[in-house]
């Protein structure tokens, strides 16, 4: 059966942007395993989960939800940049994860924009 936000094309994106995420912070320093790792891996999760807990919801609650996904998408962008600072991704990959987090973000406000309609 499914649940309704399963079939979300942001939210089957945004669950593989957090894989992205596990898969490259898992070679970050052990000693940012409090930090950066555990941080960028919260803001990364939270985005699908935002997507899913907003779909139970009303318009205006979804909506809401909607923006504090994107937020979360912000949060990713500056720990990404602050990971490449610090060496712990290469540009490629800093490009690669951050277009991913651009086509998010639009799919988001396209999904926001489409509930007001």
């Amino acid at each position: 059966m499914g649940f309704n936000f399963e079939n979300l094309d942001v939210y089957n994106e945004a669950v593989d942007f957090v894989n992205d995420v596990y898969s490259l912070t898992k070679a970050f320093p052990k000693d940012e395993m409090f930090g950066l790792t555990s941080q960028l891996r919260r803001a990364a999760v939270s985005i699908p989960l935002n997507i899913s807990e907003g779909s139970a919801r009303s318009k205006k609650d979804f909506s809401r939800f909607i923006d504090i996904a994107r937020g979360s998408i912000f949060e990713c962008v500056a720990a990404l940049r602050i990971s490449l600072k610090q060496c712990y991704l290469d540009q490629k990959k800093f490009v690669d994860l951050e277009d991913k987090l651009t086509d998010l973000s639009k799919m988001l406000s396209g999904l926001k924009n489409s509930m007001s309609r």
